[in-house]
């Protein structure tokens, strides 16, 4: 039998603008939930998420859940 993992969430919150950054680095900013700047939003702990958060680490505040 397959254990089933229960993910973590973790809270992002945008603190620098988006305004001039690569398209690829807003694309993930996007891809998360993020919006507006200083409006957190929670999502799963994965590792496609992972990457973008690591992607766009200098934008973001991360916090575990």
């Amino acid at each position: 039998m397959a254990e089933s993992k229960k993910q973590g969430q973790v809270r992002l919150t945008m603190v620098r603008s988006m305004n001039g950054r690569l398209k690829s680095h807003k694309s993930c900013a996007r891809g998360l939930g993020l919006r507006k700047m200083h409006n957190p939003v929670t999502v799963a702990d994965t590792p496609e998420n992972r990457g973008m958060m690591n992607k766009i680490s200098y934008m973001l505040h991360i916090e575990e859940v």
